[in-house]
């Protein structure tokens, strides 16, 4: 059914509370439910829901806790989660985040021992919409084998980075993907289908590629771009797991596990002022992106994303928000 993003932030705003969250952590959570939906990211919308709520109830994430931001360097910022959720942890750092880089030049913003933090870009492009450029890292658990393995060690670890438009203009550049060769929900949504994977994607548990996602799971998913991927992966767990303090992939389990120990995962900003050394980064970028829409087909990552007012949801999955939210109601868009 076709259903206002609107309704969908409200509607988990109202699961993630009935289920023990706090107002302000839910509001957190559920504007970022909300704007993955908008965008068409579904793997981290509403797919998302009934493990927040599942894993509120549980224990495994902490959804009252108050963040603790501190500044141990000048040019450093630092938010412990407390295992609580990312969303939230960002939120209370992001304003002495800017600050600090607009003072002095660049900053890092780090987040540690979070709950999986979901869409990376959904927090890049708070930096950029402030007129900075934003890089994150983070990892998950271990999802990923290394080339020639069949055992896995990194999480699907992505990378984002927003690039702030014009003053009034939309990002110039936005783009967030996960180093694996696919986001293992791409996986766990195929099999629920009875659907093939492509080859590529995954190798079973001898480590052999495979195109059935039973085998996948059962094996592990593979870098994208092979050794290149898999050295993007390595420099996202190191920084998202290394500089914060947080756990490594490999200390993690599955994500969407009802209970056990919290995620304690991490997250690692980079905040540039592109203004820092000169005038001229807008012209620089303007160069490229020409060069790229005078190419018919062509374009800049991110440059069509437009945020939808209204989208689908799956009938059975709007059911199941509405049975989390304690909604007896079907709200039209």
């Amino acid at each position: 059914m076709k259903v206002a993003t609107t309704h969908i932030e409200q509607h988990a705003f109202d699961a993630l509370t009935a289920h023990g969250a706090a107002v302000p952590q839910a509001r957190a959570v559920a504007r970022a439910v909300a704007r993955a939906e908008a965008l068409g990211n579904v793997i981290c919308g509403l797919y998302y829901l009934e493990s927040y709520c599942t894993q509120l109830r549980s224990g495994r994430v902490k959804g009252s806790v108050k963040p603790v931001v501190s500044q141990p360097r000048p040019g450093a910022v630092f938010s412990d989660a407390k295992f609580g959720f990312a969303q939230y942890a960002f939120e209370m750092a992001l304003p002495l985040a800017l600050t600090t880089a607009r003072a002095q030049g660049v900053a890092t913003l780090s987040v540690a021992h979070a709950h999986t933090c979901t869409s990376l870009g959904y927090f890049t492009e708070q930096i950029a919409a402030a007129g900075l450029i934003g890089i994150g890292f983070t990892n998950a658990s271990p999802v990923v084998a290394p080339p020639g393995g069949n055992k896995a060690v990194l999480g699907t670890n992505p990378i984002a980075m927003s690039v702030p438009g014009a003053a009034g203009a939309e990002l110039a550049m936005h783009f967030d993907f996960s180093t694996s060769a696919v986001a293992l929900g791409k996986i766990t949504m195929a099999k629920a289908a009875g659907e093939p994977i492509p080859l590529g994607w995954a190798v079973d548990a001898e480590g052999e590629p495979t195109t059935d996602p039973e085998k996948a799971l059962k094996g592990a998913l593979v870098s994208a771009g092979g050794y290149k991927g898999w050295g993007f992966g390595l420099m996202a767990e190191l920084l998202a797991a290394g500089m914060t303090g947080s756990v490594n992939s490999l200390d993690v389990s599955g994500l969407k596990l009802p209970d056990g120990a919290p995620h304690g995962l991490g997250q690692f900003y980079i905040l540039m002022d592109p203004g820092t050394y000169h005038d001229g980064f807008a012209d620089r970028f303007a160069r490229v992106a020409d060069a790229v829409a005078a190419q018919e087909g062509a374009r800049i990552p991110g440059a069509d994303r437009q945020a939808m007012d209204v989208v689908d949801v799956p009938d059975a999955l709007w059911e199941q928000v509405l049975r989390l939210s304690g909604s007896q109601t079907h709200p039209q868009p």
